[in-house]
């Protein structure tokens, strides 16, 4: 019987998926919805289900396959202990489940399984820095408390400007003047929506701040001056835990490098992989297992 292996790459945003056979040989790759296990443990493995089955349809297998796919899950929110468990919990029809954290699968890929530190910024954000198998963590406890430097908080940070804007404390900017009008010029609407936002809801605004911010937009520049001091922040952290070599991973964090200061850009390095490829490398290994 052929064994396959799946790497699963989840955040706030997405969960991606790639698999390959035992000889390396891809299969197929998909994209589905969220798969942050904090926003529910069964949502995501629906989003991780999703995904195995469409990557495994463009190779032409399907669910009859999933007792000989061993997935390795590189899942935002695995670093919660009592979400982990429950998430392995959840019953599954494949021959093996290793859950480890979004940024664990990263590093690993970007450094392929050598030392060397990550610093992601998409929503959410998370420093890690793996040094002779132990990680070292610095932030990534989840919008809102944590998650300096991402797309999540400086929306929520652009929102809380907007608002200001609009009582006459600070004048009007085209970024502004965008959001309000996306949220058709009313302030009671964005109060509304933010009941019930998600850190990707609130991250759908950072194109436009780096769009804005390359014209000249007072506003979109101290948004992105406020986050790159966030990244650097992290990237010292790992800097004194002992990275000499940083990679910068996720939608943000890819477009920030022109922002941070010459000592901290020496630093960085380019990933050699993704975090498909570093979920891949520890698929079917149970000692890769966080908890």
């Amino acid at each position: 019987m052929k064994v396959y292996y799946a790497g699963i790459d989840g955040g706030g945003t997405s969960c991606r998926a790639r698999i390959r056979d035992a000889s390396g040989a891809l299969i197929g790759e998909a994209k589905t919805g969220s798969a942050n296990l904090l926003l529910g443990v069964e949502r995501a493995m629906d989003a991780v289900i999703h995904a195995i089955t469409l990557a495994a349809e463009q190779g032409g297998l399907n669910n009859d396959n999933f007792g000989q796919l061993h997935v390795g899950l590189a899942l935002a929110g695995a670093e919660h202990q009592a979400t982990w468990h429950a998430f392995m919990q959840l019953p599954h029809p494949f021959a093996s489940l290793t859950l480890n954290t979004d940024a664990y699968g990263a590093c690993l890929g970007a450094h392929h399984g050598d030392n060397g530190a990550i610093m992601i910024a998409g929503t959410g954000s998370c420093g890690l820095f793996l040094q002779d198998g132990h990680q070292h963590v610095v932030g990534g406890r989840e919008f809102p408390i944590s998650d300096q430097g991402s797309g999540a908080v400086m929306g929520l940070r652009l929102i809380q400007q907007v608002l200001l804007i609009e009582d006459g404390i600070y004048p009007a900017t085209p970024l502004s003047q965008c959001v309000m009008q996306h949220f058709g010029h009313d302030v009671d609407a964005i109060v509304a929506w933010s009941k019930s936002a998600l850190p990707r809801d609130y991250g759908q605004f950072s194109p436009q701040i780096f769009a804005l911010a390359n014209q000249g937009d007072t506003l979109a520049i101290s948004l992105l001056k406020q986050t790159a001091a966030d990244i650097e922040m992290f990237l010292n952290a790992l800097h004194r835990k002992g990275a000499q070599r940083i990679c910068l991973m996720g939608s943000i964090a890819e477009r920030i490098h022109a922002w941070l200061s010459p000592p901290v850009q020496q630093w960085i390095v380019a990933p050699q992989a993704d975090a498909m490829e570093g979920a891949l490398m520890f698929a079917g290994k149970a000692e890769h297992n966080l908890y």
